[in-house]
């Protein structure tokens, strides 16, 4: 992905970086339907990020197999926080590919750092030091991602399609996953019920 190889390189943040986007009631597209998205990365080239509150029906064990990392009787012997990992719907794009957002006490050559304490690893390195507790002290995994081409997102939020607010590490990480969407609303003192769908016009 080349926002993501840019990332690398590049020091500047996009203003959209470590934000969370939350889809709007009237989001026209069903994919992405009361859900909140984590930035991973935004510049003039266009947006990458996560959704974090869609869930596939794969459990991490069962990844770890598919992926030859570990075999069915070494899955089954997982402690029980790797066992419980949930795997989430990234987004509609690439959902052969896993990503994995964490705290920055874990690092490889291949983390990409997002803030100052979020990192973003795409590789099977993170995934055999999670199932072995060797991994950061806060992940979330997600296959697929939400990408959007140069202006589009900025278009989106232009016309009312989402709101966004600074994320915090507590509720990008926490497992209440079914209850996110309209605790990370409350954050920031929005009621579902006083959202209007129609874009506001000077």
């Amino acid at each position: 992905m080349d926002l993501l190889r840019h990332k690398k390189t590049a020091a500047a943040r996009g203003f959209l970086d470590d934000q969370f986007l939350i889809a709007m009631p009237g989001m026209k597209d069903d994919r992405f339907t009361r859900s909140v998205i984590y930035i991973c990365a935004h510049s003039d080239e266009g947006a990458m990020g996560l959704i974090i509150n869609q869930t596939q029906q794969m459990l991490f064990p069962d990844l770890l197999v598919q992926l030859g990392i570990m075999n069915e009787q070494e899955a089954i012997r997982l402690p029980a926080q790797a066992r419980d990992f949930v795997v989430r719907n990234g987004g509609p794009v690439d959902r052969s590919r896993g990503f994995v957002l964490h705290s920055g006490d874990y690092r490889v050559e291949s983390s990409l750092t997002v803030s100052d304490d979020i990192c973003l690893t795409a590789t099977v390195d993170i995934l055999r030091a999670i199932s072995s507790g060797r991994g950061p002290r806060h992940a979330l995994m997600a296959l697929g991602y939400s990408g959007w081409g140069a202006g589009q997102l900025e278009s989106e939020i232009a016309e009312n399609g989402w709101l966004t607010c600074p994320a915090s590490a507590e509720l990008l990480f926490d497992t209440d996953i079914e209850r996110k969407y309209d605790r990370i609303l409350a954050s920031i003192g929005i009621d579902l019920a006083h959202l209007s769908v129609a874009a506001g016009h000077a």
